[in-house]
C-alpha cells in the first residue's frame, strides 16, 4: 500500500513537472507537439517525422547537410535552421531504441525500425505496393502518423 502510494505520488510529480511527457516522447517518439516552423518547412515535402525518431547526433547531420537532403536542395534561411535544429536537438530520442545514429540517419534503417517492421509483421512486398511506395511513407498504414500516433492497434495496412 505503502508503495502504490508512493508510486502515484511520484506518478503526479511526473506529469505535473512535464517530465513524463517527455520520457513518453523518447520512447514512443510521438508525443511533443512539433515546431510550428519545422512543420512548415519539412512537412511541405514529407512527414514531419517526430523528432523522437532519431538521436541528436542525425537530427544535426540531417540539418547540416539541407543542400543535399536525399537528393533534394532543402536549404532554408539561417535563422530556421537555428530554430529547427535546436527543437530537433531537444526533443530527439535519447531512449535505448534510438541512441545509435542509423545508416544514412535513416530512420527506416534504425535497428528500432527493422525490427518493428520485420518479415513476418510487414510482409516485404507491402512496400512495394503502389499505395504504400516505400517504408519512408508512414501514413500509408499508420493514419495518425501526420499527429504522432503510431499506435500498432490503428495500424491499416493498404491493399
Amino acid at each position: 500500500m505503502i508503495r502504490s502510494l508512493k508510486n502515484q505520488a511520484a506518478l503526479a510529480f511526473l506529469i505535473a513537472s512535464g517530465t513524463l511527457l517527455s520520457a513518453h516522447a523518447d520512447s514512443a517518439g510521438t508525443a511533443v507537439a512539433p515546431l510550428p516552423k519545422y512543420q512548415q518547412e519539412c512537412a511541405s515535402c514529407h512527414l514531419a517525422y517526430p523528432a523522437g525518431m532519431l538521436p541528436a547526433a542525425s537530427w544535426t547531420h540531417l540539418m547540416g547537410s539541407l543542400t543535399k537532403h536525399y537528393g533534394t536542395d532543402a536549404s532554408l534561411d539561417e535563422a530556421s535552421v537555428r530554430e529547427i535544429s535546436g527543437w530537433l536537438k531537444a526533443n530527439a530520442g535519447t531512449y535505448k531504441r534510438v541512441s545509435e545514429a542509423p545508416p544514412q540517419d535513416r530512420i527506416t534503417k534504425s535497428a528500432w525500425f527493422l525490427r518493428k517492421h520485420r518479415d513476418g509483421e510487414v510482409p516485404a512486398g507491402v512496400w512495394a505496393r503502389a499505395s504504400v511506395g516505400s517504408a519512408s511513407n508512414c501514413v500509408a498504414c499508420h493514419g495518425g502518423a501526420a499527429q504522432g500516433n503510431f499506435n500498432e492497434r490503428d495500424i491499416k495496412i493498404p491493399k
